[in-house]
């Protein structure tokens, strides 16, 4: 919010230069953007009224002015300005003075006629951006006055960033309100007095009943037989422009007015250009809108409009429509003030891609108690500067449904726990009340407390406690060191840390990554087309629609980036949380998943250059198995929409059956959608897998001498190798120590569809050595296992 720090002055002003004043302002948690000048610097600047134009005798596009400066005789001045005319105001840079940028005004001769100084445009003066001639001044601007002077010029503009819960401070007057608590200064609401009616006509008014919780208050007046072409006055027109609004007419301008000071959004509405007076209702799908910025929008059915018997008028709390704006035949106007509910105008002007003054504060909130006042003061404003008749103020209220405040407990304890600093009972209280808050004793050193309407931000004790140190100022609470318990906690054995997970990972050549839980909706039912997201009520964009049901949607994304960064070898992790929908219920789980593509190898000279490939990510997830040291999973061959149909497996609990994780390659047709021509293979698990260890036992190693039996072995070419290995293991008994595939055939001396698996056995007994006929007899029955469960028999 930009504001003049004149026009803050005038509703409080403590004895404190600009620079202790935005110190101040940015401690209390207000920070200040910036601080600029409200004009560039100038001098030697009056105001002129032009007295006589004359043609130049020798050109055609320039003046010969007679310019009075309200003492001595009238100057001489050549004006090339199309604008000038005979008793217009203007600014004039009289001899020697000094515009922006260092130019100085001498006497000139222009085409051979003298000039005595220069009439000057605003844009000139560095006032404005463009300008199509002279800046014409009010008829009562006091010819002779000092420009700077008149226009109090020599202030500064401040900008304030203003967090989202403190909505209270977007206005003059909720600044001057925090200005006078910092510096304990007494400082009340300006008095508005009521207008008077001065006819009794009306126009109704109605809230439909569904829309009674969204705008539980609205008030409107028909202000009759306005100036609509009368001059908005000089000095309302700098404090819009030093806001950052520019003028657009007398009516307009001056419910901005009442906004940048009281912080109420208005809005007039040409009365005849209403038909039957005015419903706040919702919008009907399919209805359509054209608003004042000429931008056509159709309606979804959830906004709330302000519309009249035959359409819509206005999108309530955003902006009004064109089709009912004040114009400059506008004779009869509505002027409208209400309370809409913060979450009924929320995302609504973001939908049809519009953000406004009116929709900044009342998705914020906007104090339900200002509107009478709001519409008085703008009520007395307009007649002033424009005239009219203004008829008595409409009132629709639903009390039942404006924001109530509860009392809350507040104990001097808990104060000097949190802060670590006592206060007096005497200086919370000032505080408090400064605030505006409504103050109870409710036992020893303890308050009942209830906030004001504005501070929607503040509904529990500690929000109160941080109101105490934000105006005794951060800077002076103690600063101490956190008093920390040397206890350890415990770290049981039985439970792998994630920290262990992300060290493995690393070690592995996988950089960790963090992605958006937020994802493109498209993408991700290609990734996991069985889950159902958790749609988002109000997305930052269309493809940040939904939350992620699988980490792979962050993780692509990541990949693809660095893909289109010259970066061909990627190995990215992440470790994070995935939402989906069970019904009515959400549920999110942990998960971890890996991606990876490009060589195997960063290239050198010491290994040939390989790609990577399926089982390069097998072993990576048989590696982060190993440290869990646990054995019950097995990798089965199945699809998944993701993966490739001929590169994908399930990662099974063996105990159980159930699929705790899934790998392969990325589905070609996704890679080809993607704009990735790569092979990019992934892996995802829960990490509640991981987090279960087996804790080691010690067992003695063998004194005697192992025994290693070799054995090839035919089986069909769709037998797994792991079903192998698992059957060996069962059948070998407790001597085995260890099976070992060490070659994988197929070619000559093999019928079609067959394969040869080469398995090392290595037997060993732990008290004795075993006999030639001991391990005879485990290879028989491994041999006799096989044949049984795979029709395996040996190779010749």
């Amino acid at each position: 919010m930009r504001f003049s720090e004149a026009w803050l002055r005038e509703h409080v002003n403590p004895p404190v230069d600009t620079a202790r004043l935005v110190e101040q302002l940015t401690m209390a948690g207000l920070e200040v953007d910036a601080v600029e000048p409200a004009a560039p610097p100038f001098s030697g600047v009056v105001v002129a009224e032009v007295v006589a134009v004359e043609p130049h005798p020798n050109a055609d596009r320039l003046r010969v002015c007679r310019v009075s400066v309200g003492r001595g005789e009238s100057l001489q001045i050549v004006c090339g300005a199309p604008n000038v005319h005979p008793g217009m105001r203007a600014p004039l840079a009289t001899i020697g003075a000094v515009l922006p940028g260092g130019f100085k005004i001498r006497k000139s001769k222009l085409r051979g006629v003298e000039s005595f100084g220069m009439l000057c445009s605003a844009k000139e003066l560095g006032l404005a951006e463009a300008a199509e001639g002279l800046w014409e001044l009010p008829a009562d601007a006091p010819v002779g006055e000092d420009l700077r002077v008149w226009l109090q010029l020599d202030d500064q503009v401040i900008e304030v960033d203003l967090t989202p819960n403190r909505a209270d401070c977007l206005s003059v007057e909720g600044v001057a309100r925090e200005v006078a608590v910092l510096n304990r200064i007494d400082w009340r609401l300006r008095a508005v007095e009521p207008v008077p009616a001065c006819h009794r006509d009306v126009l109704p008014v109605e809230v439909a009943a569904e829309a009674r919780a969204a705008c539980p208050r609205y008030l409107g007046r028909l202000i009759k037989g306005i100036d609509p072409q009368a001059p908005t006055p000089m000095w309302m027109q700098e404090r819009l422009r030093r806001s950052g609004l520019r003028s657009l007419g007398a009516v307009v301008d001056i419910t901005n007015y009442v906004l940048l000071e009281l912080g109420q959004p208005l809005h007039a509405f040409d009365a005849a250009g209403i038909e039957d007076g005015i419903r706040v209702r919702q919008a009907k799908a399919g209805e359509k809108l054209a608003l004042l910025n000429d931008q056509e929008i159709t309606l979804t059915g959830d906004e709330l409009v302000i519309a009249d018997a035959r359409r819509p008028l206005a999108l309530a709390g955003i902006m009004g429509g064109r089709d009912s704006a004040v114009n400059d035949g506008s004779a009869d106007i509505f002027l409208e003030c209400a309370f809409f509910a913060p979450e009924a105008i929320m995302g609504k002007a973001r939908r049809h891609g519009l953000h406004t003054d009116s929709s900044h504060r009342f998705e914020r909130g906007v104090d339900p108690q200002l509107q009478p006042r709001a519409i008085e003061y703008a009520t007395r404003l307009i007649v002033e500067i424009a005239g009219g008749e203004p008829g008595p103020v409409v009132e629709v209220l639903a009390a039942e449904h404006l924001p109530q405040r509860s009392p809350i407990r507040l104990r001097r304890r808990r104060i000097s726990r949190l802060l670590g600093m006592d206060f007096e009972a005497a200086e919370v209280e000032e505080i408090l009340r400064r605030l505006g808050m409504e103050i109870a004793p409710a036992a020893e050193d303890e308050w009942q407390v209830t906030a004001p309407s504005f501070r929607f931000d503040i509904h529990i004790e500690a929000d109160l406690i941080e109101e105490l140190a934000r105006i005794a100022g951060y800077q002076n609470l103690p600063v101490r060191a956190p008093r920390l318990p040397m206890t350890l906690q415990p770290v049981p054995e039985g439970r792998l840390p994630l920290a262990r997970v992300r060290a493995l990972l690393g070690d592995r050549d996988y950089r960790e990554t963090i992605t958006y839980s937020f994802v493109d909706r498209a993408l991700q039912e290609m990734l996991a087309p069985d889950l159902t997201p958790v749609v988002l009520a109000n997305p930052l964009s269309a493809d940040m629609a939904v939350m992620r049901t699988t980490l792979w949607t962050g993780l692509l994304q990541a990949l693809r980036h660095n893909l289109n960064r010259q970066q061909s070898r990627v190995r990215l992790f992440e470790a994070g949380l995935r939402f989906h929908r069970e019904g009515e219920d959400i549920r999110q789980e942990k998960m971890l998943a890996v991606i990876a593509c490009g060589p195997v190898w960063p290239e050198q000279w010491g290994v040939k250059a390989r790609p990577l490939d399926f089982y390069d990510l097998k072993g990576d997830v048989e590696a982060l198995l190993s440290a869990t040291g646990r054995w019950d999973f097995t990798f089965e061959a199945r699809r998944h929409p993701a993966l490739h149909p001929g590169q994908s497996a399930a990662l099974v609990e063996t105990a159980t059956g159930r699929v705790v994780g899934w790998l392969g390659m990325l589905h070609p047709q996704i890679a080809e959608m993607l704009g990735i021509e790569t092979n990019v293979f992934l892996f995802e698990m829960a990490q509640a897998v991981l987090e279960d260890r087996k804790v080691p036992v010690f067992r003695p190693l063998s004194r005697f001498p192992s025994v290693r039996r070799d054995l090839a072995i035919v089986v069909e070419e769709e037998v797994p190798a792991g079903a192998v290995v698992a059957a060996v293991r069962e059948a070998a008994g407790e001597w085995l120590v260890d099976v070992i595939l060490f070659d994988v055939y197929h070619g000559a001396g093999l019928e079609a569809g067959e394969k040869s698996l080469a398995l090392g056995l290595v037997l060993q007994h732990p008290e004795r050595t075993l006999t030639d006929e001991e391990v005879d007899r485990t290879v028989t029955r491994v041999i006799e296992t096989l044949r049984q469960r795979f029709a395996a028999k040996l190779r010749s």
